[in-house]
C-alpha cells in the first residue's frame, strides 16, 4: 500500500522579468537560488529555483520568467497565494524589511495564527505564517537573512475555487490528506468565501493546501504573476506510477512521467480547474552541481547540451549575487527600480489596468484561446474538434500535454460539425461547408503568419471529422509545418501533389473504427509519405473511436522537439 501524499513539493509561478525575481527571491525573501535551468518545454525561457541551501522538498517556489508577459488576473481554477512559515517572534523584522523595501503589508489572523500579506513585483501573493512548529530543513547560513529569522519553507498554498468539494474528493480520497478545520475566509468574505485546509502526512513543513470556495466568482486569467501550478511530494518513482495508475481509473487524465532531471513528474487538473503535480523527492538538485555551487551556472539537461549555445544567447542575462557572477548571453531583462513592486493590481477589476492591449490573433470570434497569448508565443498548435464536439473539448487536450511556450487555438464549427456528410461521401454533398471549413482553416494559418508565427512553427491536429478536415488542408497546401497529428481520420480526397518538406507527422487509428476504415487510414499515410512528410503511422487494435494515450505521449514528442528547434 502506497504512503499518502506527504504535502507540498514546490509552487511554480509566471514572472516577467528575471532579474527582478532573482532579487526579489535570493535577496528580499532570502531564499537561495538553488538552480539556474530552462524550462523543458520551452528551452527558450528560464526555469529559475528558489529554496533551503540544498533546496529541500517543501521550500521550493520555482518561476518561469517570460520576459515582459502581461499580468495575469487572480480567480477561481487556481492557486492565488503561497505562504512561508516563520518564526513568531520574527513577525516585527518581516514588516519592517518588506515595508522598507517598497511592499505594502497587511496582516490577517488564520486558523489562530497571524499572517503578514504582500505581493510580490508580479503581483503574486506571498504571506508569511506566525507557526512556532516548523524547522527549515537545511538553513542557508550565508543568505541575506539571519538564521533566526529566516523563511522556514512552505506553510501552505490558498486555491480558488468554485467548489470545495471536488479538491476534498481528491486531497482526502485519492492522495492521503486529512481534512483539519475551516473558517470564514477575510479575504473573500464580500463574496461569502470559506477557507477548508487539508493535511498532508509529512512532518515538517509544506504541509497544508487551503482551498476557499467563491462560488459564481470568475476564473482566473493566466499571466504573469499566476502561479501555474502547485507539485505535491511522494517519495519515489514506483509511489508515483501508483498515483498515476490511480487517478487515471478515477478520471483525472493524468499526464505520463515527466523526466525534470532533479525529480520526476505527472500532471493533472482537478474539477474545478487547479493545476496539481505531483513530484518525487530524488534525484534532488546537487544532482548535477556540487552543493557549495548550486544556482551558480545555467545547468541544461543532457539533450539540451547540443544546442546551448543558442540557449544561452536567447535567455536575458542574470546576476546570482550569491555569487556575483552572471548567467545568460541576452540583454539583461532589468527592469528600472526593479525592488519596487508594480502598483497593477492582480485581483478583481484588475483587467482595465493590465498592461497595454497586444494584437489578438485571430479575428474569428468563434476560436477559442488557451496557454500563451499569441503576441507572447513563438509556436502554436491549431486543433480541430470532430463532429458533435467542440472547441472546447478539443481545447482541453493541451491540459494533457502541460507545455505553456505554446498558444492554443480551436475554432469552433458551426452546429457542430464542418460538413454533413462522411469524408467518404461523394465530395459535392458536403459543399459548401467543406470549402467553407477549410477557408476557415487557411485564415487562421494567415492570421498566425501575420502575427510572427509561420507555418513551420504551427503543429496541427484533430480528432475524428476535425482529423480527417486537417488531413485535407494539409494535403491542399502543402509546405513545411511544424508538425501535423491525425487522431482516428484519414484524406477526404486521395489525389495531391507537392512536397511537405518533411514535416512531421503522427497519425493514429483503430482497426476497426466504423467511421475511419482501416484501408483509408493506410492509403492516406501513404500518400503524406508521398508527399515527403516523416509519417509515424500507428495502429491500435481493438481501440474504439477515441484518443489513447500513446497517441498524446506521441504528439507531446511532437511538441517538445518543436519547442526547442523555435529557440
Amino acid at each position: 500500500m502506497k504512503n499518502p501524499v506527504q504535502g507540498l513539493h514546490h509552487v511554480t509561478v509566471m514572472a516577467a522579468d528575471a532579474q527582478r525575481n532573482v532579487d526579489f527571491y535570493s535577496q528580499t525573501l532570502a531564499q537561495r537560488m538553488v538552480k539556474v535551468t530552462v524550462n523543458f518545454d520551452d528551452p527558450g525561457t528560464y526555469h529559475l529555483y528558489y529554496g533551503d541551501k540544498v533546496g529541500s522538498p517543501g521550500t521550493v517556489m520555482t518561476h518561469f520568467p517570460w520576459q515582459g508577459a502581461r499580468r495575469g488576473v487572480r480567480g477561481n481554477g487556481e492557486a492565488v497565494a503561497t505562504a512561508y512559515s516563520v518564526k513568531p517572534g520574527s513577525l516585527p523584522y518581516w514588516r519592517e524589511r518588506l515595508s522598507a523595501g517598497g511592499f505594502k503589508v497587511g496582516e490577517t489572523l488564520r486558523f489562530g495564527q497571524t499572517v503578514l500579506n504582500l505581493e510580490d513585483p508580479d503581483g503574486t501573493w506571498i504571506e508569511l505564517v506566525a507557526d512556532d512548529g516548523l524547522e527549515v530543513p537545511q538553513p542557508w547560513a550565508d543568505g541575506p537573512v539571519a538564521p533566526q529569522d529566516a523563511l522556514h519553507g512552505f506553510h501552505s498554498v490558498t486555491l480558488w475555487v468554485n467548489d470545495h468539494q471536488p479538491i476534498h474528493d481528491l486531497l482526502v480520497g485519492q492522495l492521503g490528506f486529512r481534512a483539519v478545520g475551516s473558517e470564514s475566509d477575510t479575504q473573500t468574505a464580500d463574496v461569502g468565501g470559506v477557507r477548508h485546509r487539508y493535511q498532508g502526512a509529512g512532518a515538517g513543513v509544506g504541509l497544508y493546501v487551503d482551498a476557499v470556495e467563491r462560488k459564481g466568482q470568475p476564473k482566473g486569467t493566466f499571466g504573469a504573476g499566476s502561479i501555474h501550478h502547485v507539485a505535491l511530494r511522494t517519495v519515489n518513482d514506483a509511489e508515483q506510477a501508483e498515483y498515476l495508475s490511480q487517478l487515471r481509473a478515477a478520471g483525472y487524465g493524468a499526464t505520463s512521467v515527466q523526466d525534470r532531471q532533479y525529480f520526476h513528474s505527472i500532471y493533472f487538473r482537478e474539477p474545478n480547474g487547479v493545476l496539481f503535480e505531483i513530484a518525487t523527492d530524488a534525484p534532488g538538485f546537487d544532482d548535477d552541481e556540487s552543493v557549495d555551487r548550486l544556482g551558480s551556472t545555467l545547468k541544461l539537461p543532457s539533450w539540451f547540451e547540443s544546442r546551448r549555445g543558442e540557449i544561452e544567447r536567447r535567455v536575458p542575462r542574470i546576476t546570482n549575487r550569491e555569487y556575483g557572477n552572471e548567467i545568460g548571453g541576452g540583454t539583461s531583462g532589468q527592469v528600472p527600480n526593479e525592488q519596487v513592486p508594480s502598483e497593477q493590481p492582480r485581483s478583481g477589476e484588475a483587467a482595465s489596468v493590465q498592461a497595454p492591449a497586444q494584437r489578438q490573433v485571430p479575428s474569428d470570434p468563434n476560436v477559442l484561446h488557451a496557454g500563451r497569448p499569441v503576441s507572447e508565443a513563438r509556436v502554436a498548435m491549431v486543433l480541430i474538434h470532430g463532429r458533435g464536439g467542440t472547441a472546447a473539448d478539443i481545447l482541453s487536450l493541451g491540459e494533457q500535454w502541460n507545455q505553456s511556450v505554446y498558444a492554443y487555438l480551436a475554432p469552433q464549427a458551426p452546429g457542430n460539425t464542418w460538413y454533413p456528410q462522411s469524408f467518404l461521401a461523394p465530395i459535392e454533398q458536403n459543399q459548401p461547408h467543406l470549402d467553407n471549413a477549410l477557408a476557415r482553416l487557411d485564415a487562421l494559418m494567415a492570421e498566425l503568419n501575420a502575427a510572427g508565427i509561420p507555418p513551420e512553427r504551427v503543429i496541427l491536429g484533430g480528432f475524428s471529422q476535425g482529423a480527417c478536415l486537417v488531413s485535407e488542408y494539409v494535403a491542399r497546401n502543402p509546405r513545411r509545418y511544424g508538425g501535423v497529428f491525425v487522431f482516428s481520420g484519414g484524406l477526404i480526397t486521395l489525389k495531391h501533389s507537392g512536397d511537405l518538406e518533411g514535416t512531421p507527422m503522427f497519425m493514429g487509428n483503430s482497426d476497426r473504427d466504423s467511421h475511419i476504415p482501416h484501408a483509408r487510414f493506410e492509403e492516406s499515410a501513404a500518400v503524406f509519405a508521398a508527399l515527403n512528410a516523416q509519417v509515424d503511422a500507428r495502429v491500435y487494435p481493438g481501440m474504439p473511436h477515441t484518443i489513447v494515450q500513446d497517441e498524446l505521449d506521441a504528439v507531446g514528442h511532437m511538441m517538445q522537439a518543436l519547442s526547442l528547434a523555435s529557440v
